[in-house]
């Protein structure tokens, strides 16, 4: 049973496109979520933000949004729960202050990584895995959509939970 059948269904047809698309983790599939278009609308991310609110572990001290699809997610979420965001590059910058997440120190801090989508869990992973090197506490990840294509399985592997708020099958049979 489809947890929130209408937000489904508006996702799915905010986003849902057939064709041949490669997958930042290599494979190519015939059907793709385009995040931005469900991220672009005001309204629609406002009900997704709503509805991941609930997601967020307790005693988290800021959001991990990453670059660049999880950070409007992450900023709705900051406004909507009063947490302070990070925004999280996919390689610390070559200039400048040199920094992989804006917005404040990682050190010490418990943080949940904020995504769009996760198909192989790749990115969450590399990202993760610097996050804590700079002396983070990561141990969740909520999104919004989980390809189900292994990445629940290899985030587990890295030590993080997934908390989606559909899979992929979800949302192709709520329309």
């Amino acid at each position: 049973m489809i947890k929130n059948l209408n937000l489904a269904r508006k996702i799915y047809q905010a986003s849902y496109l057939r064709g041949e698309f490669q997958l930042r983790s290599g494979a190519v599939s015939h059907e793709y979520f385009d995040k931005y278009l469900f991220e672009s609308d005001p309204a629609l991310l406002n009900e997704i933000a709503q509805t991941m609110s609930g997601f967020i572990p307790k005693n988290v001290d800021a959001l991990a949004g990453l670059e660049m699809g999880g950070i409007p997610i992450a900023t709705l979420l900051s406004q909507i729960t009063g947490l302070p965001t990070l925004f999280v590059r996919k390689k610390a910058k070559s200039y400048g202050t040199c920094k992989l997440a804006e917005g404040g120190s990682v050190d010490g801090q418990k943080l949940v990584i904020v995504e769009d989508v996760v198909t192989s869990g790749g990115q969450v992973i590399q990202s993760t895995q610097a996050l804590r090197q700079r002396g983070a506490v990561v141990e969740a990840v909520v999104c919004v959509v989980d390809r189900e294509a292994g990445g629940r399985e290899n985030l587990a592997n890295a030590g993080l939970q997934l908390q989606a708020l559909f899979t992929m099958g979800e949302l192709k049979t709520a329309v």
